[in-house]
């Protein structure tokens, strides 16, 4: 047998506890939870039936996928109906005007996650573009920040709920076209994350931007930097860490407030398939609103974790934690 060393006596006895850690501690820490949900959920009765468990949350889980395949099947149907009919057209008039219907089928639970993620993505993209900057002026000016604090402090606070109604009559009003790029009831709820979400950006780049380093301001003085090349050059580079985590907060603001925009404007999305499933009222719709609750806090966590790690790659701060 070789003799272990002190030095690796230590290493060995600092893996266990990270391993248990991000192993064991969290497996343990989740089987507890569906235990006590197991528990509970025999003895609550709602006028829908049964509260759903673990188990037939599973169940419900895996028919909503079943039921997406049997939609995408109908849909190739559809499309290999219309591809005949069109090709017999050319056949018998080689000059006929051919109409590409699109398949207007129900979305299905997998279609409104998609469309949620693209509307949120598109909602904090549309916040990050005017926070940022209107963050970086803040911290870099006094006198800016004097004149516009009001107006954060005030519209900060502002719900979604309130938002809504506004957006909608404004969208409708203003986003007039024959040939729209993108429908209204999307535009009224990426317009409505937007407003909600770009504050926590703000806030913290302003904070991040404040707090630079004073050497490295007076530096840029001294060489004459121009304004944009002092800004990329140092006023970024030096703000990142607190500028990501202001987009964190946005992000995860931002997917909150569109589920609620989706459910009470019946936009399509999360939002709305939860609303449906309560409206329809059948004995799995409790099991059905549980798959899209957990769907929901999976998708926000992965959102999370994905800007952090973005952050990460582009910050100088490599020693973030992955929390």
């Amino acid at each position: 047998m070789i003799a272990l060393n002190a030095a690796q006596i230590r290493t060995s006895g600092q893996r266990i506890p990270k391993f248990l850690a991000k192993g064991i501690l969290p497996a343990l820490g989740l089987s507890l939870f569906l235990l006590m949900w197991h528990a509970l959920a025999g003895s609550i009765t709602t006028s829908l039936g049964q509260f759903p468990g673990p188990a037939q949350v599973w169940e419900q889980s895996q028919s909503l996928y079943v039921e997406h395949g049997e939609q995408r099947a109908k849909a190739a149907r559809f499309y290999e109906r219309q591809d005949k009919r069109n090709a017999k057209k050319l056949e018998k008039n080689p000059d006929a005007v051919i109409k590409q219907r699109a398949y207007t089928g129900t979305p299905t639970f997998l279609d409104q996650i998609v469309t949620s993620l693209y509307t949120v993505l598109f909602g904090f993209a549309l916040a990050s573009i005017i926070a940022i900057p209107l963050g970086i002026a803040c911290g870099l000016s006094n006198r800016f920040y004097e004149a516009i604090n009001p107006i954060i402090q005030i519209l900060k606070p502002v719900s979604p709920l309130a938002w809504l109604p506004l957006v909608t009559m404004v969208v409708s009003a203003v986003y007039v076209t024959d040939n729209p790029m993108f429908e209204k009831s999307f535009i009224t709820s990426a317009v409505t994350v937007a407003l909600c979400c770009i504050w926590p950006t703000v806030i913290n780049t302003t904070v991040g931007v404040g707090g630079i380093d004073r050497d490295l301001v007076d530096v840029g003085r001294v060489i004459k930097l121009p304004a944009l090349t002092n800004v990329t050059r140092i006023v970024l580079p030096s703000s990142i860490p607190m500028i990501f985590t202001g987009l964190r907060l946005s992000l995860a603001t931002g997917w909150m407030v569109l589920i609620a925009a989706e459910m009470l404007a019946q936009n399509p999305g999360l939002g709305k398939f939860i609303w449906d499933e309560f409206q329809n009222g059948s004995s799995n719709s409790l099991s059905r609103i549980m798959v899209a609750v957990i769907t929901i806090g999976l998708i926000g966590f992965l959102l999370d974790r994905l800007m952090l790690s973005l952050q990460r790659r582009v910050s100088w701060d490599k020693q973030a934690v992955l929390r």
